[in-house]
């Protein structure tokens, strides 16, 4: 099983503008993080009343054992816990409910750009990756958002209260606490390198694992009948292996920050202990003070040591954001220009008063193409087809025939040249408007999890039952779905994967018709089904063909006889163009593909026979 190479994102440093761009969409939950911060701050403000109310009871009760004012302090110390424990609830429901509210429109705002991506982006980035980035990435990085953000805020606040209150209580003791911030500073700088390093590797190999078991559950048949099984074990065990080396590094160094740090915090609160025992003697404070101050001083040591795990779990989530913000800040290579989405929409709001109707001429003007680091498919390359023409593109495999229709239905676009449509360069239009005229029928189809009646109407959306039976009955796919124990109500399960894949042909064919698309392209739509359901569309083509303009590119010769025209392609050329009669009588290299493809069809019918 191979795996693709994953982008190395460890060699970029930690940059705030990739969690500015988290923190962006942040701003529809506005009131999520005001009602935590300011809840926040009201737990830290009750902390802090904590410790005076402490000072208060040494000072005023244990050490003159007076108990004239108890009762006061009681109440005093139970109103204050009532409203700790009141404000912590109302602060982590809020985190909690701002970090559902962020993953959900990250996650709408990636898909949505998702949808609107051309196929080259997919060409390059493996579904597994982007399945990682849109769960995984996407929870790590609104978690780190939503708490350590805001944990950081709050800690910083209640640094700062602490040391307004260490001050006003000795200042010599306060420098001390002090002193011991550029230490932890430094510590920090010093472990968040190798912290980051392992985790964004980890986080890059579990990509690369999550794409390997989609490639291996999708493959399962292929491995199978390949007997790839201890291969692809081997693949896999190694990534993991791989993975758990990066983990535990990673959890290594993390485990050794955390008793690093409250080392130093442990040594600065022994120096406070140790000189405020001498003012405590010598009667410069009290004992309640001298208190005050070593629970003031851990109570202010708490958020840094909470810094030191926040600081960890941002360097941890550093490559999780970079992830996510990479698939929000994606761009199609196709985009329609301001002007054109202006008058026509775009793929999520059409414009259709203004879409001008499509009869069919098609025409390539010196088109040029090809894939991002690849070799050129088309050179030069001109074609002109007249409304309703019906056209077969022949050729091996990579003479570039799908190449062609896919850059009539702009799912790509040329490097250099014009391909028309009516007479119009595509660029004028939008996509939609293109691609809301088209049928497409793949090879290997594609249905959506939901029923046939579902499937089939996802060619046109307000398509009524009757039109959706009238689909499926042009196509012949009523008879079978109709054996069906539910019908046209019968769940395909996901990909299709309940009904054969002829059924799942003649449904997708009957989608393609109900949107009574201008232009069809079938790219070898009946090479992967049986006998029965081949003849079935045949026959619904050539009424369904029948003054349109189609597209067929074919494995089968013996089902594009009836073309008005065919086109022999090889290395992005048309070397050869006709009738089928014409290139027979010409006897090139169409007559020697056609006569010994019918010679094995023959071959096989005959062995069949016997059989």
């Amino acid at each position: 099983m191979s795996v693709i190479q994953e982008q190395d994102y460890s060699a970029r440093k930690v940059d705030l503008k990739t969690w500015r761009k988290i923190l962006g969409y942040a701003a529809n939950n506005k009131k999520y993080i005001f009602i935590a911060v300011f809840f926040g701050m009201l737990t830290g403000i009750l902390d802090l009343c904590t410790n005076y109310v402490s000072m208060w009871a040494i000072d005023g009760f244990i050490s003159p054992k007076n108990t004239e004012r108890l009762p006061i302090f009681i109440i005093v110390a139970v109103l204050i816990q009532i409203g700790f424990a009141l404000f912590t609830i109302l602060f982590v429901q809020a985190c909690g409910k701002l970090e559902a509210h962020l993953s959900a429109d990250i996650r709408k705002e990636a898909f949505t750009r998702l949808q609107t991506m051309s196929f080259s982006y997919f060409d390059k980035t493996p579904v597994g990756y982007l399945v990682t980035r849109l769960t995984n990435d996407v929870s790590r990085s609104t978690e780190t958002v939503s708490w350590s953000f805001i944990d950081l805020g709050w800690g910083s606040m209640a640094i700062v209260a602490s040391l307004v209150g260490m001050f006003l209580v000795n200042t010599r003791l306060a420098l001390i606490i002090i002193a011991a911030m550029p230490i932890m500073v430094l510590v920090s700088v010093v472990f968040q390198k190798q912290i980051l390093k392992y985790q964004r590797k980890s986080r890059r190999l579990n990509s690369m694992i999550t794409s390997s078991f989609n490639e291996g559950i999708m493959g399962a048949r292929t491995t199978k009948t390949l007997v790839r099984e201890e291969l692809n074990n081997r693949d896999m065990f190694a990534l993991t292996d791989r993975m758990r080396r990066a983990s535990m590094r990673a959890i290594t160094v993390s485990a050794l920050y955390m008793p690093v740090a409250s080392l130093v915090i442990s040594i600065a609160i022994g120096l406070v202990l140790n000189r405020g025992g001498f003012y405590v003697l010598g009667g410069y404070i009290t004992i309640g003070q001298l208190n005050f101050f070593i629970t003031i001083g851990n109570f202010m040591f708490e958020p840094i040591r909470n810094f030191s795990r926040i600081f960890a779990e941002l360097q941890t989530s550093q490559a999780a954001a970079e992830r996510v913000a990479e698939v929000l800040d994606a761009r199609s290579d196709i985009i329609d220009p301001d002007e054109i989405v202006a008058k026509y929409g775009d793929m999520f709001e059409a414009k259709t008063e203004n879409w001008e109707p499509i009869r069919g001429d098609v025409e390539f003007r010196n088109v040029s193409f090809s894939y991002k680091d690849g070799e050129e498919v088309l050179k030069n390359f001109s074609l002109k087809v007249k409304a309703g023409e019906n056209i077969a593109l022949v050729g091996e495999t990579g003479s570039g025939k799908s190449t062609i229709v896919n850059l009539i239905c702009r799912f790509y676009e040329p490097q250099e040249g014009t391909i028309l449509i009516d007479g119009k360069d595509i660029r004028e239009r939008s996509q939609l408007w293109l691609q809301s005229n088209l049928g497409y029928v793949l090879q290997s189809p594609q249905l959506f999890s939901g029923t046939i009646r579902e499937n089939i109407r996802y060619g046109k959306l307000d398509a009524s039952d009757e039109e959706v039976e009238n689909a499926a009955k042009m196509v012949g796919a009523h008879e079978f779905i109709m054996d069906l124990p539910k019908g046209y109500d019968t769940e395909v399960g996901e990909g299709g994967g309940r009904i054969s894949t002829g059924q799942k042909q003649l449904i997708s064919f009957a989608r393609a018709i109900i949107a009574d698309p201008k232009i069809f392209v079938l790219d070898e739509a009946t090479s992967s089904i049986d006998t029965e359901s081949e003849t079935k569309i045949q026959k619904a083509s050539e009424r369904l063909l029948r003054n349109r303009t189609s597209f067929i590119i074919a494995h089968r010769l013996s089902t594009i006889r009836d073309a008005d025209r065919i086109l022999v392609i090889d290395s992005g050329e048309v070397i050869e163009q006709g009738s089928h009669n014409e290139l027979m009588e010409l006897k090139g290299y169409y007559y020697e593909l056609y006569t010994n493809q019918f010679k094995t069809e023959k071959i096989q019918e005959s062995v069949q026979a016997l059989d």
